[in-house]
């Protein structure tokens, strides 16, 4: 079985470290914008943390994983057209 791509940690920090050092403090304090960053900040966290438990139940099913950086990757991947005829050709 191939690896399951997944994001990055280091993705979720960059913008967490963004919204949290530079973002919050351009913003006016108390106000609803500050409120509206403090909620992405709130929703990169919890993503991040549903990430790592798929993470453990990965590691659980001996699934493997594979962290990635971009979208960029060694093999291309399949189009759309290819899994129709690799679908037609199994039944």
């Amino acid at each position: 079985m191939e690896p399951i791509p997944l994001p990055s940690h280091i993705h979720y920090e960059l913008l967490l470290q963004l919204l949290e050092r530079q973002t919050m403090f351009s913003v006016n304090p108390k106000s609803a914008m500050q409120e509206q960053v403090h909620q992405l900040i709130i929703t990169l966290r919890k993503a991040l943390a549903q990430q790592k438990q798929f993470e453990e139940s990965c590691r659980r099913y001996n699934l493997p994983i594979e962290y990635r950086w971009s979208l960029n990757s060694e093999q291309p991947t399949p189009t759309v057209s290819q899994d129709i005829v690799s679908l037609q050709s199994e039944t």
